[in-house]
């Protein structure tokens, strides 16, 4: 006896679903591993893993990635509202804020970003 086409898409779209996670958690330990090695060209190459991964997890839980950067968006402007350390210290929040604003906006953005 065959599945309905609807309960296989459900099963796929657990182990997806699991998949991502766990290629999330691999993408963090990849990340370690690379600063550890002081490798810049590791170091980003983890760090778009994880991003992608997690719009991509977003999405397979019903997230669109329209909504991703919208709260993306709102976490900022709300970590540059409160006190945080790491914005007081480096300017951190405010400097994606602007990154992704110009980015938006088709303005070019060389270097920027940097920290202080």
């Amino acid at each position: 006896m065959t599945q309905p086409a609807g309960e296989i898409d459900i099963a796929r779209n657990i182990r997806t679903i699991e998949w991502l996670k766990t290629e999330l958690i691999g993408g963090v330990a990849t990340l370690c591993r690379a600063m550890l090695k002081g490798s810049q060209e590791l170091i980003r190459d983890a760090l778009a893993g994880i991003i992608m991964t997690s719009y991509l997890l977003g999405r397979r839980i019903g997230i669109s990635f329209s909504k991703m950067d919208t709260r993306l968006a709102e976490k900022l402007s709300g970590n540059i509202a409160e006190p945080h350390e790491i914005e007081e210290w480096y300017g951190d929040f405010s400097a994606l804020r602007t990154y992704l604003e110009d980015k938006e906006r088709g303005e070019p953005s060389a270097n920027r970003g940097l920290g202080r």
